[in-house]
């Protein structure tokens, strides 16, 4: 599954389910809180979700199969078409308790949940003898806000670390000797080499770098630069003197077209289609721009680094993350975990993440992202994945502030407002939603 786009607003553009998917998905019972027993003594465990038609397909394989083996449970799988109206719709259903036992959380809405004592602890259960999926099955990084205070309230169902995609024509064609991987492998892929490198894209006539406006793109260039975004709970993204130079490296990169956002480019000239014709070098993005890359034709042209650093040394990535959560209130916990722990579990992932654009959660389902050797430093995914980090828990438990970061942030990027500006009312407005 998986947002994946790398922004997650994207990759939860959900098509509609058919009604057979839906028939096939549902079992009899329901209508409350931890569903209730079907015909014949079955207990029936309502579970929701966002994702695409492909995604789906796959939700009910693994449905299908667990069903099979688990003869007195019926799976009925509930979803919203669209990522962005997913959460309030849960939020309600939870307020009325209504909700399904299971579900769903993004990494930019968990720590509401959190916070609104809706999700049961799983600590306890992950560990127990019951248990599929261990909590240290997990890294550490990508828990995000699903854990607080030591405990944890959503385990990730599967990831999409950020990573920089290149086409190594495109860099051949503005007199790029270098190859992005090849330095990174020797421990040379700085900042300074990768702006380099965008520097002569943009005087070849080509854009530089793609980016979508979300918190993974625009913390890893931060993280690039050597900057921090919070720190001691304070948001420091304004007045960290390297993230602030990071910051406005972007804001003057996206002024001049050395970058672009793909969130406002034309829909007849966007995002995928200028990286595949060669206009633009780095296009930031996740595991499911294998399936941009396809319809370019000419794989191998294409390969993926880690965002750079100061050094050149490793650093923290940015990971896309959704959680399963367990409904505090269901009334079938216990079958309801028995779903949870199996979904997520390695045997879980390797059976619903087949032929998908995610990168498994899990440790120990590493050939999914391995098997067909493709893009040729695949590796790097899974390296990202087990030293990253998903969206800062400071800030995702606070509703709605990552959203309104990345919203002003786009102002300044398309030069609405003043970088100076810009960076003072996007304090105040961080300052003002935590206050």
């Amino acid at each position: 599954m998986s947002f994946p786009i790398s922004k997650k607003a994207l990759a939860a553009a959900a098509l509609a389910l058919t009604a057979t998917v839906t028939a096939a998905c549902s079992g009899s019972g329901g209508g409350t809180t931890g569903g209730g027993a079907s015909a014949g003594g079955k207990v029936t465990i309502r579970w929701s979700t966002w994702g695409s038609a492909e995604d789906v397909a796959l939700y009910k394989g693994f449905n299908d199969d667990f069903m099979k083996r688990h003869p007195n449970i019926v799976l009925k799988m509930e979803t919203v078409p669209k990522y962005e109206d997913y959460h309030p719709k849960l939020l309600t259903q939870l307020t009325s308790k209504t909700a399904p036992d299971v579900f769903f959380v993004g990494d930019d809405n968990v720590g509401k949940f959190v916070a609104a004592g809706v999700l049961a602890p799983l600590n306890d259960k992950l560990a127990g003898p019951d248990s599929k999926s261990k909590p240290e099955d997990f890294s550490e990084g990508i828990y995000g806000g699903a854990r607080k205070d030591g405990q944890i309230y959503g385990v990730p169902n599967d990831t999409n670390p950020e990573v920089l995609w290149y086409g190594k024509k495109a860099l051949k064609e503005a007199g790029i000797t270098e190859d992005p991987a090849e330095l990174n492998a020797a421990g040379k892929w700085t900042m300074a080499k990768y702006l380099e490198m965008n520097a002569k894209l943009k005087a070849a006539g080509k854009a530089g770098s793609l980016f979508w406006n979300w918190y993974g793109s625009t913390y890893s260039m931060i993280g690039g630069f050597g900057g921090k975004v919070w720190d001691g709970g304070k948001f420091v993204a304004t007045t960290d003197p390297k993230s602030r130079k990071a910051l406005e490296t972007l804001a003057k990169g996206y002024a001049d077209k050395t970058f672009l956002s793909a969130d406002v480019l034309p829909a007849s000239n966007g995002a995928n289609t200028q990286f595949l014709k060669g206009t633009a070098g780095f296009f930031a993005g996740g595991r499911w721009m294998i399936d941009v890359v396809k319809k370019g034709g000419d794989l191998p042209n294409y390969d993926i680094v880690p965002f750079p650093s100061e050094t050149g040394q490793p650093i923290p990535g940015a990971v896309a993350a959704s959680y399963l959560a367990l409904n505090k209130d269901s009334k079938n916990a216990k079958e309801a975990f028995t779903f949870l722990t199996e979904f997520v579990s390695k045997e879980g992932q390797l059976l619903r993440l087949k032929g998908g654009g995610a990168v498994p959660s899990v440790k120990g389902a590493e050939q999914i992202v391995l098997e067909g050797n493709y893009p040729a430093h695949a590796q790097t995914l899974l390296d990202v994945r087990d030293t990253g980090f998903a969206n800062y828990p400071e800030e995702v438990a606070v509703p709605g502030l990552t959203k309104d970061i990345n919203d002003h942030l786009l102002k300044v990027w398309t030069g609405k407002v003043a970088f100076e500006a810009g960076m003072t009312e996007l304090q105040a407005i961080v300052d003002g939603k935590i206050g």
